[in-house]
């Protein structure tokens, strides 16, 4: 059982608030999440995958005012948008008696039923809680994270082989289950195929026109179905920092598959060896220490981009609340020498810290402007700071 940073962030939004949703992608520990809350809180669970469970709900409201006392959490709750409207009489009547906090615990897989339907019903009487895969500072093995990234089975397997065999698994989970049963009809292949070449061009700029090409659709099915992959909260897009620099900006998104090991596994690439002999792996890298440190990051915390057409470039921009904003040059080896570009870019946006971040454990100034840290040493400081 790895210890999950969010379990005490969850805890406290159950003290103070009469609804908690906690998203995050599929088999990324949610349930289990759930299952780790203290004892006292006495819950009652309801899958809404589960048929028996669903029938339960047939009159939800005269089911769920037995639970009064109790915390109801209903996992997979974007399968019933429809029970929201229910939730928010129940938590206004519960609050006339005084039963203000600790409700309900909602668990969705996807952002998009969630966030819409709590947005609609539920404002004001929910907090969200975000639960991402297993990140630097809940694990010890860097390089293992990395190579098979941080969904809890994929790294925790017993061996490299096992471990691309899960993630193979979870893929054509999501491309042959979930997904179809979220809406209209998407061909399964066509995503497969530009899921795959989202990982081709991992943290490469959004064109699509030019992938719509490639796979014989337009270029407005390549935007839907790159939000829906978003939505799923599979796929990361890293709008572009607004200066008033008066350069002439870079204005697309950058687009990351989010977890490292799917990429791998999208690309057929099953350890390391393969791994770094193939081109992505400094992109592979880059996005990996995105997810991180966004993972660890206070809330609030902004991130973008910056670059320009005359060449200046910062990997990734972190508007931090009380803390300014922190320019990120991301690079694979063990020493980092930012390149022209990053300082032309510094220049550019007058950034509060300027760090340049490594594989290395060491910490060191390079010049009196730019800090050398490893992503660990950096997202303790996220955490911490």
């Amino acid at each position: 059982m790895i210890a999950r940073r969010k379990l005490s962030e969850l805890e406290h939004a159950l003290s103070r608030q009469a609804a908690v949703a906690l998203i995050g992608p599929r088999q990324v520990g949610k349930t289990t999440m759930a299952f780790a809350l203290p004892s006292e809180m006495n819950s009652v669970y309801l899958d809404l995958e589960s048929s028996e469970d669903r029938r339960k709900l047939t009159e939800p409201a005269l089911f769920l005012r037995q639970f009064e006392e109790r915390l109801v959490v209903l996992d997979e709750i974007h399968r019933a948008p429809q029970l929201f409207q229910t939730l928010r009489g129940l938590i206004d009547e519960g609050r006339r008696r005084g039963k203000r906090a600790g409700r309900f615990l909602l668990l969705g897989s996807a952002s998009m039923d969630l966030l819409r339907q709590s947005g609609e019903s539920l404002a004001g009487r929910i907090a969200l809680v975000d639960l991402g895969p297993l990140d630097v500072l809940e694990v010890g093995e860097l390089m293992t994270l990395w190579v098979r990234g941080g969904f809890p089975d994929s790294y925790l397997a017993g061996s490299n082989t096992g471990s691309a065999a899960w993630r193979r698994d979870f893929i054509r989970s999501y491309l042959e289950r979930e997904i179809p049963q979220l809406g209209p009809r998407i061909p399964a292949e066509t995503l497969g195929r530009l899921w795959t070449m989202l990982a081709h061009n991992q943290g490469g700029l959004l064109n699509a026109s030019k992938m719509g090409s490639a796979l014989l659709i337009s270029a407005q099915t390549v935007t839907r179905y790159v939000d829906l992959l978003a939505d799923l909260l599979l796929v990361r897009r890293l709008q572009p920092f607004h200066s008033n620099a008066g350069k002439r900006i870079v204005k697309a998104p950058k687009a990351y598959v989010r977890d490292s090991g799917i990429v791998h596994t999208l690309l057929g690439l099953g350890d390391f060896e393969t791994l770094a002999g193939h081109p992505v792996v400094g992109l592979s890298w880059e996005g990996f220490v995105v997810e991180n440190l966004l993972a660890v990051a206070p809330e609030g915390t902004t991130a973008s981009y910056y670059r320009t057409s005359a060449g200046a470039e910062i990997d990734l921009l972190l508007e931090i609340p009380g803390r300014g904003l922190w320019a990120i040059d991301i690079k694979r080896g063990l020493s980092v020498r930012p390149q022209k570009g990053f300082h032309l870019a510094c220049e550019d946006v007058q950034p509060a810290r300027r760090l340049a971040v490594s594989g290395s454990n060491d910490r060191y100034w390079m010049t009196p402007e730019v800090e050398a840290m490893g992503v660990v040493e950096l997202a303790r400081e996220l955490a911490g700071g």
